[in-house]
């Protein structure tokens, strides 16, 4: 690899002096995207993504569907921030306005790769989010200063990887010993990153991009006049407005432009009126003193008439039962404290979601165990082949009273974990959890 870039920057040189010698270098030599795509920083980045996108591209063509997709959206990333590297060389340092333009093409790329993990998940949606979630790497070119909200560029690439890596240690542990394609695909996405990317920015860009002391201004198109006249009839209607980007930041003049949206607005509106308006009179016939229908003894409430707990979600109705002989479904369930599966095995697996104040009970031993969007949840299980995972919850307490090699908590706030001593060995991964706490039972 060193004696290939060495080579193509020799290329590169012998180039550059002799457009110098017949053209001077000026207007009649070498324009500045030759001047861009012979930087040593850009031909090195060129290196990066063919050293480890092709290896991933390989794996992705073997396993197909949707991995093959994701992948293609992951190099067409790589591509996007390539050429950004290259117009930094050509562009002066934009405003923050400016700058969510630039980044434009690249958070649509991220955009694209975050909703094909929206919906219901498929067999492959590990993949999916490990592949979505590390783009948010690349966001390490918005790097602008230690006052602009980010960390600096190497651990930010760090700080990002952090959070694909749960998935990707998803995927390791599905696929170890079954599917190499898959394990070459995870493994290979992690080097892209560690050490690909975060050595690369070491390499170049430890302060961030370095941008033309003399190139063109980059700055965020301006705001179209309204239309003087209504539209004639039958005129198709104007597009709607771009989605904000991932990167623009709260104090851009074009957010600041567009109107408010969610609470914002609701404090807008509160703010753009007088405190008093609409409010009405009080008479003396009003007040509680003077009123007659006020004797000042507390009426009593018979106990009961609270409402019990409803049997049943707004979300939909219970559910627990075994799909396709495969996948034992626990949905919506509410105040139920004894639910129990007990004719399961090894090739089933079992998802928990939308329950709460609810104990469930695994009795023997199944693949894998996932408990998804759950509040004060309980769940006993014997022994799981794969792993138990939590994912959306609040208030778990789980009890393994088996083995499991791996557990993991994901965006999870409150977490009781207790293990057995045949658990001791288990692999326990958390990412964007709190309060998690594991205890041996004697």
């Amino acid at each position: 690899m060193d004696e290939k870039l060495i080579q193509r920057l020799e290329a590169a040189v012998g180039r550059l002096e002799s457009l110098a010698v017949g053209g001077g270098g000026g207007a009649t030599g070498i324009g500045e995207d030759d001047v861009a795509a012979s930087d040593p920083a850009i031909l090195a980045y060129g290196d990066l993504s063919a050293q480890y996108l092709g290896r991933i591209s390989g794996a992705a063509e073997k396993i197909g569907g949707k991995v093959l997709e994701v992948t293609k959206v992951l190099e067409e990333a790589f591509a996007v921030q390539k050429e950004l590297l290259v117009k930094v060389k050509q562009s002066k340092k934009p405003d923050m306005a400016g700058l969510a333009e630039f980044l434009k093409p690249l958070n649509e790329v991220i955009m694209k790769a975050n909703a094909l993990t929206e919906g219901r998940r498929n067999e492959f949606f590990n993949h999916l989010k490990a592949a979505s979630d590390s783009l948010s790497a690349l966001a390490w070119i918005a790097y602008s200063g230690k006052d602009c909200g980010m960390s600096m560029p190497i651990a930010h690439v760090e700080e990002s990887w952090q959070s694909a890596e749960f998935y990707n240690n998803k995927i390791l542990v599905e696929f170890r010993g079954k599917d190499p394609n898959h394990v070459e695909w995870a493994r290979v996405l992690k080097e892209l990153y560690l050490p690909g990317l975060r050595d690369y920015v070491k390499a170049f860009y430890p302060l961030g991009p370095v941008w033309s002391a003399t190139g063109k201004v980059v700055s965020a198109p301006s705001k179209p006049s309204p239309p003087s006249k209504p539209s004639a009839p039958g005129a198709p209607a104007p597009p709607p407005p771009p989605p904000p980007s991932l990167f623009a930041s709260d104090s851009s003049p074009v957010e600041s432009s567009r109107p408010k949206a969610g609470m914002a607005a609701v404090f807008q509106e509160i703010g753009s009126k007088p405190v008093t308006a609409g409010l009405r009179k009080v008479t003396d016939d009003m007040k509680t003193k003077n009123r007659a229908d006020r004797s000042g003894v507390v009426p009593t409430v018979e106990k009961g008439s609270k409402s019990s707990t409803p049997s049943f979600s707004k979300a939909g109705p219970p559910k627990l039962e075994l799909q396709m002989g495969r996948k034992w479904v626990v949905e919506n369930q509410i105040g139920k404290k004894n639910l129990v599966i007990n004719d399961c095995d090894s090739k089933q697996s079992v998802y928990i979601y939308g329950c709460k104040d609810s104990v469930l009970q695994v009795q023997g031993k199944v693949n894998n165990i996932t408990v998804d969007k759950c509040t004060k949840m309980g769940v006993v299980f014997t022994d799981v082949v794969a792993a138990f995972e939590v994912v959306n919850c609040n208030g778990v307490e789980v009890q393994c009273q088996g083995s499991a090699p791996t557990i993991s908590v994901d965006n999870t706030s409150g977490c009781q974990l207790y293990l057995s001593k045949e658990s001791l060995g288990a692999s326990i991964t958390t990412a964007k959890s709190s309060e998690i706490n594991v205890l041996v039972l004697a």
